[in-house]
């Protein structure tokens, strides 16, 4: 199993993604039981544009306990694909689960403001992405006003009127 793994994940690398799933895809038929197999399966399926087909091995990895770095990838990959189906509950319901989980991951913060864009949550998508700018950027204006975006980023509607 693990020659195989190793092999599925150099064609990945290389750019053979049929290649690689094929390989994701017998290891997650033969080891229905181990989690990160089935995400793998689930993320070659992604990176091959198959959203719809990759829900059930993301499903199926989580029920099955994936932890640390994978159990952030799979969710994240996970919310991302409901998303593109425009299934966007389940999406915001899966993002705000990595988000409880990893709240210091800006990517998965990212792709939730955009489900959130997608239920016409416009100012809690806009706050988030704020953050996110603020949080990551190394650009020195943006550090220089940082204070100023995250104050606007609570108060995207405020006018003064003096």
């Amino acid at each position: 199993m693990l020659d195989a793994l190793e092999k599925a994940f150099e064609l990945r690398q290389a750019g053979q993604l049929d290649a690689s799933h094929a390989l994701f895809k017998n290891l997650a038929e033969a080891h229905p039981d181990e989690a990160e197999i089935q995400y793998q399966c689930a993320w070659s399926l992604d990176i091959l544009g198959r959203e719809r087909e990759a829900v059930e091995y993301y499903e199926k990895a989580l029920g099955l306990g994936l932890e640390g770095e994978n159990l952030e990838g799979a969710l994240l990959g996970l919310g991302s694909t409901y998303r593109a189906l425009g299934e966007y509950q389940k999406s915001q319901l899966t993002f705000e689960k990595g988000l409880q989980l990893f709240p210091g991951n800006p990517v998965l913060k990212s792709f939730y403001a955009i489900t959130l864009y997608n239920l016409k949550q416009h100012n809690t998508a806009m706050q988030h992405l704020l953050e996110v700018l603020v949080d990551t950027s190394k650009d020195p204006g943006i550090q220089a006003y940082s204070r100023a975006l995250r104050f606007y980023a609570d108060n995207l509607d405020r006018v003064w009127n003096e």
